[in-house]
């Protein structure tokens, strides 16, 4: 199986025992080695008294998009520190995506930057995770 292939199983495998990412609405819309794409659509429950998207709902959905990226070699891996900087603001019903890259990866940890967009591009958050592996596969051959 090819690095996609491997990507594709980890993160299918991954995301189905994900019930907080499924809950919220997201939706994998690419993976790779190292990558990950996901989006969410801002709802009603996701909003806060200025309705606008709770900061909580944007950093779930970056964390996602870093579990995916950071899982996606089929080695278990775990947040162990994370950051968010909001840029702009978002509104109920915006449509949401969070793209995570692999900036390095060492043997017992990874480092991963997230840019969640709106629908029309523009950057509303910038997020970057380092991962710690736990040394065993999310799926066995």
């Amino acid at each position: 199986m090819d690095a996609q292939g491997i990507a594709r199983k980890a993160i299918e495998k991954m995301l189905a025992g994900d019930g907080a990412s499924r809950g919220l609405g997201m939706v994998l819309e690419d993976v790779g080695a190292g990558f990950a794409k996901v989006s969410m659509v801002v709802r009603d429950d996701m909003v806060n008294g200025h309705k606008s998207a709770h900061g909580g709902m944007i950093f779930s959905l970056a964390d996602t998009a870093f579990a995916c990226a950071c899982n996606s070699h089929n080695i278990m891996n775990v947040a162990s520190t994370c950051q968010i900087n909001f840029v702009r603001p978002v509104m109920l019903g915006d449509t949401l995506t969070a793209v995570a890259k692999e900036q390095n990866l060492g043997k017992r940890t990874g480092l991963y930057d997230v840019e969640v967009c709106n629908c029309e591009g523009k950057i509303i958050a910038f997020f970057r995770g380092q991962s710690m592996s736990l040394n065993r596969p999310v799926f066995e051959d």
